[in-house]
């Protein structure tokens, strides 16, 4: 089968309980119809880009699937439906990355270097 990944963006004002339910909610919509949800992941709270439904943040959900088109199509559809998901995006892949999602890493610092040393630069006056 092929094999999918899925973000759901669900509205600000729910607990996380509600929002990881919401998560077992379309893994079963995915299991009932003949596919499976490898790993999920609850990312959080998090501030968008820009508003939607005039929602400034929300809580992101990530499933890895393995499951039939028609399954996939199914839970999109009852997703855009459901009155607590803002958004949802899913992309086919050729396999699954192995550990978590990159938005579970922590960074590590030697990575991100430090900020505090721009180079030599001339000063202005």
């Amino acid at each position: 089968m092929p094999l999918y990944e899925h973000v759901l963006i669900a509205r600000q004002d729910l607990s996380n309980a509600q929002a990881e339910g919401l998560i077992e909610h379309f893994s079963t919509v995915l299991a009932d119809n003949g596919g499976k949800v490898v790993e999920n992941e609850y990312w959080g709270v998090k501030t968008m880009a820009y508003k939607i439904n005039k929602n400034r943040k929300g809580h992101y959900a990530f499933l890895k699937s393995d499951a039939p088109a028609a399954a996939v199509q199914e839970m999109e559809r009852l997703a855009r439906l459901h009155d607590d998901v803002m958004r949802v995006l899913t992309v086919k892949v050729e396999k699954h990355e192995d550990g978590p999602s990159v938005q579970m890493q922590k960074r590590d610092d030697r990575e991100r270097g430090d900020r505090g040393d721009r180079g030599d630069r001339p000063r202005r006056f």
